[in-house]
């Protein structure tokens, strides 16, 4: 026997909580996607010094959102598929993986938060080691080094000169700064702009999903009760 009345509401209610909550795991899985391949920082954090890698604390968290996106759109799938065919045994594995899935975001959220600032500090860093670098006696060491450089000023737009080294060159800027000997394009703050950015739609989507998993997770055991109520009558 089917639920009535308001249970029947809320069997619908929370199909439809559980159709947006697949289609935030897709959107999330895109955006992840998106975040993984995009030409900006694929370009900065594929370089590589001598000895040194581009740090890769970012795409830790790219990653994170890569996997949460993916058991988004399972556990969707489940949940509006229990919700029509009134199955305890599945709205009770969807209630389940919803309190994981928040708990890992919480987790993931609480990363984020605390890593804010590194991602960003760990690439000026690199940035500065190769900005050094382009004056070591080894010309092998160098010319990667003028490389790395060239490629984060052409990315992010950005052009700094120190008088009396090599950075005094202009081959080390993209072409439409070397012109603008006067002005400062100070790479630290573009770099900055770019991660934080990044960070911040991040967090967005993260609190959008937060909402939608805690009113799934309060109509998934309501309409447990009411499906429990009814096969009793």
């Amino acid at each position: 026997m089917g639920v009535e009345g308001c249970t029947k509401c809320i069997k619908y209610l929370l199909f439809v909580f559980n159709f947006v909550f697949w289609l935030a795991g897709g959107i999330i899985l895109g955006v992840a996607l998106w975040l993984r391949h995009d030409s900006q920082t694929t370009t900065i954090l594929g370089s590589a010094l001598e000895n040194q890698s581009a740090p890769s604390s970012f795409y830790v968290g790219i990653y994170i959102l890569i996997a949460v996106g993916s058991v988004m759109m399972v556990v969707g799938f489940v949940g509006c598929y229990g919700a029509i065919q009134e199955s305890q045994c599945l709205l009770g594995t969807f209630f389940t993986c919803l309190v994981i899935l928040f708990a890992c975001e919480v987790a993931a959220g609480i990363w984020g938060f605390t890593h804010r600032e590194k991602i960003a500090t760990e690439v000026k860093q690199f940035y500065d080691n190769a900005k050094n670098d382009i004056d070591s006696p080894n010309k092998s060491i160098a010319d990667k080094a003028k490389a790395v450089v060239r490629t984060f000023h052409e990315t992010l737009k950005c052009c700094e000169k120190e008088k009396g080294t090599s950075m005094d060159s202009s081959d080390v800027c993209s072409k439409d700064m070397t012109a603008a000997r006067t002005e400062d394009f100070n790479c630290h703050n573009k770099i900055d702009e770019l991660f934080s950015g990044k960070l911040y739609l991040i967090g967005i989507a993260a609190i959008v999903v937060a909402v939608i998993m805690i009113f799934e997770m309060i109509l998934s055991m309501v309409l447990c009760c009411g499906i429990r109520n009814s096969s009793v009558y």
